[in-house]
């Protein structure tokens, strides 16, 4: 009776879903983390990009805890720094075609944020600055795409950002 009225019991295929998500989620978790890692590469020495924040990356503060830590690869998100500022920030993300607008992460397809004009938006200057968001910044979820699709999406939307 009290699964019945509150709903506490997976249905079977619910149950097959969450299975299925399960059992492909280190090849997922792979794919992800070598797009991100490839996607951070590019970033580095990309015109119109002033700073790349990825674990993954040698010359991050974070790589050697990432080493120690994440063994499976450093995962998907990708922080950069856009130059031209809040304005280029917005620019880019209307101007992608394959990343979706999304403040989430984690799915498998390929999402992009601008926090400064988005999920931040409300913040002052010393707020933003106290939640470690930038005017400049961008979060990337890169998903499992191919690589060379993410890489010409980002070239396209940071050419129309400038």
């Amino acid at each position: 009776m009290l699964l019945r009225n509150t709903g506490a019991a997976l249905s079977p295929f619910n149950a097959f879903l969450l299975l299925q998500g399960i059992e492909t989620l280190p090849l997922r978790m792979e794919r992800h983390s070598e797009n991100a890692l490839a996607v951070a590469e590019h970033l580095k020495d990309h015109d119109g990009v002033t700073w790349v924040e990825y674990p993954g990356l040698p010359d991050s503060e974070y790589a050697e805890v990432a080493s120690r830590v994440l063994t499976g690869g450093s995962g998907a998100l990708v922080a950069f720094g856009i130059e031209g500022g809040r304005e280029a920030g917005r620019k880019f993300i209307d101007s992608l075609e394959l990343f979706s607008h999304l403040a989430n992460i984690g799915d498998a397809k390929s999402l992009a944020i601008h926090p400064a004009t988005t999920t931040h938006s409300q913040l002052d200057e010393g707020e933003l600055a106290d939640a470690g968001v930038t005017e400049d910044m961008v979060r990337l979820s890169v998903g499992i795409e191919n690589i060379d699709d993410i890489k010409a999406d980002i070239d396209q939307a940071l050419a129309k950002a400038r």
